[in-house]
């Protein structure tokens, strides 16, 4: 049986770098590499632009370009989904039915149109459902929770 796939939202992926709270930075981390070893994760190129833009301005100290960049590079593995009219349709549709803002429903529609049944986000409350995809909020549920060991 193939791992779940589990799409990876802009605020986990700057709480990696960001080590204000060395505590929800390991659980960050914990998950990222869960899903790298089990080939599991997914993200988007509106979620890797953003994440660029963030760890760039808005952490302190701000990561340097290179290094940034380097992290985009090496996300780029996991062949994010290129925001298209689908995706945005879908997102529209998202943004109507669950009153999400526009940006949230256009990740969970790049998680959805990727086939993954997991979103894991501190931005979306854990446990919501939208269409096929539930939120884990990676400060409270670690990987184990989902992974079988």
């Amino acid at each position: 049986m193939s791992a779940p796939r589990v799409f990876v939202d802009t605020s986990v992926l700057i709480l990696s770098e960001d080590g204000a709270d060395a505590d929800a930075q390991a659980a960050a981390l914990a998950w990222l590499r869960e899903l790298w070893q089990r080939r599991a994760g997914r993200t988007s190129s509106q979620v890797l632009n953003d994440f660029y833009r963030s760890v760039t301005t808005r952490i302190a100290p701000p990561m340097p370009h290179g290094d940034a960049r380097a992290e985009v590079r090496r996300y780029q593995r996991w062949q994010p989904w290129a925001i298209d009219h689908a995706t945005v349709e879908t997102a529209w549709s998202i943004e109507s039915r669950f009153e999400l803002p526009f940006m949230d429903a256009l990740v969970v529609a790049a998680a959805k149109t990727q086939g993954c049944d997991w979103l894991l986000s501190l931005e979306l409350p854990a446990g919501a459902q939208y269409d096929s995809v539930t939120v884990l909020h990676p400060l409270q549920s670690p990987p184990e929770q989902l992974f079988e060991r």
